[in-house]
């Protein structure tokens, strides 16, 4: 299915950039986990490093942030990806100025497929709690991430082509 431009939110095999993406490890409170993002061969981003719950850590997320846009034609998002069989967290944020975010989890195969995730399904969160509010209502969004953080040691690599919005 051709997904049109304006259903975009992010298209690695167009853009062939990283600009607005920023990764953010739980270096922010002591922790030593490590990722990075790099452009691959085929112009998609790799998202890939290694977490550590040593000094409290556990976590690697990486954040893009974009003009504020309006999203209440869409029921959900698209992720078009290729894991590595680990378990992976979905962020949206509605305004970045948020202290939460609404989060999903979803697993990932370890082969290249598109995860499809309601907008009813993200719960508003903030470090690790489910807050007491409504679910994501799909009105606005100025940032989506992807996080990392299972509790375990270990390495991964998230291959991302595009992040899409649906009917």
């Amino acid at each position: 299915m051709h997904q049109e431009l304006n259903d975009m939110i992010c298209d690695f095999k167009n853009s062939k950039s990283l600009q607005n993406w920023t990764v953010i490890d739980d270096g922010v409170m002591g922790g030593l986990s490590k990722g990075d993002i790099i452009l691959g061969e085929s112009g998609n981003a790799i998202y890939s490093g290694f977490v550590s719950t040593d000094n409290n850590g556990g976590f690697s997320s990486l954040r893009y942030r974009f003009n504020l846009r309006d999203v209440s034609s869409y029921t959900s998002v698209s992720l078009r990806i290729k894991g590595d069989g680990k378990s992976y967290q979905f962020r949206i944020k509605s305004n970045t100025g948020d202290y939460y975010s609404y989060v999903s989890k979803f697993n990932s195969s370890g082969e290249w497929e598109t995860v499809n995730i309601a907008f009813k399904d993200f719960t508003p969160q903030f470090r690790g709690r489910i807050l007491d509010m409504a679910n994501f209502k799909g009105d606005t969004m100025e940032e989506v991430a992807f996080l990392i953080g299972n509790k375990v040691k270990e390495s991964f690599q998230l291959e991302i082509e595009s992040i899409s919005l649906s009917r």
